[in-house]
């Protein structure tokens, strides 16, 4: 399927969303603090963070089905409407994809596809709604009922939903958490190829660092109580400015300063590749070896800090190695 077939359901300009100070709290427990960004059109943004720190909270306050407690939310310059003057949220050329799908039970695959579609033309509306089921791999279950049809499926039916009617901004939360792998890694550069391709604003709420590290152009790096920050994958990951930051992206170690005499004048974090079993200042045991298939991951421990690192060959528990950074 070309992507440009669909091209007469999206409408091209120079969308950017906006969040100017922009609080929000469940009671006394603040979700969202203070919090300021921009984004251009054609961006992906993805939100990470530990489970409860609000990225859902963000996505329903960009959507419009809540209102903040202070500050403005705008879509191209124009107010994001709230439950407090809109009674259904949302607004034209926006999506927004939950973790229910929210697909019709009792209508088909291709029924739920194409409900936002207009029926002025039904030839047109059939074909694109065959692509969008093309562009997330289940053309074949165009007739099935949602419940006779597994949760990944589900889920990829409702991506097709969200995009069928050419959104200029799409909301997504763990968009593919009931897809196996199978499917996922095709089904992810599929989905934010074509959101680029067409100048589609994606927020996704993941907690995978492929999600983040492969597509993103910026991060929001989330936690509860505290002020979110915004980098661009290759900084978060480059430079990292704490080890709760770092740890979203997978397993790494944090290093005391001057531990074990390396001379570090503040707290080192450190990923598996970063650091070699051979000759070193550290001297470790051995706790486990896990197979990740291209390598093991070594978890070692010295003097009581525990430590990651990558290694052609599993090491038996109990072993002493010498590590350097």
């Amino acid at each position: 399927m070309g992507a440009s077939n669909g091209r007469s359901y999206l409408l091209y300009f120079c969308q950017m969303l906006s969040l100017s100070g922009v609080s929000f709290s469940y009671g006394a427990r603040s979700i969202v603090e203070g919090l300021t960004f921009s984004i251009p059109a054609g961006a992906n943004l993805s939100l990470i963070g530990e489970s409860g720190c609000g990225k859902s909270t963000l996505l329903k306050l960009i959507f419009g089905a809540l209102k903040p407690d202070a500050g403005q939310i705008a879509f191209d310059g124009n107010p994001v409407p709230n439950p407090s003057n809109s009674l259904l949220p949302g607004m034209p050329g926006v999506k927004y994809l939950a973790q229910d799908f929210g697909l019709m039970p009792y209508a088909t695959v291709a029924e739920n596809v194409g409900r936002d579609l207009s029926n002025t033309n039904k030839a047109a509306k059939r074909q694109r709604v065959m692509e969008m089921l093309e562009l997330v791999d289940i053309a074949g279950l165009a007739s099935q009922k949602p419940h006779l049809i597994s949760g990944g499926q589900q889920q990829r039916a409702a991506l097709a939903m969200a995009l069928a009617p050419g959104p200029q901004l799409l909301l997504l939360d763990e968009p593919f958490s009931q897809i196996d792998a199978f499917h996922t890694s095709g089904l992810r550069r599929n989905l934010f190829n074509y959101c680029r391709e067409n100048a589609i604003t994606c927020i996704v709420a993941t907690h995978d660092a492929e999600d983040v590290l492969s597509f993103a152009s910026q991060v929001l790096v989330m936690r509860s109580g505290l002020a979110p920050n915004l980098f661009t994958p290759k900084d978060l990951y480059g430079h990292p400015p704490d080890l709760y930051a770092a740890s979203l992206l997978g397993d790494v170690s944090s290093l005391p300063p001057n531990f074990a005499g390396l001379g570090n004048p503040r707290p080192l974090i450190l990923y598996p590749h970063q650091m070699h079993i051979g000759e070193g200042p550290i001297t470790a045991s051995v706790k486990h070896s896990y197979f990740r298939g291209a390598d093991h991951l070594i978890e070692a421990e010295a003097s009581g800090v525990t430590l990651f690192i990558s290694h052609p060959q599993a090491i038996p528990s109990g072993t002493s190695i010498r590590i350097s950074v």
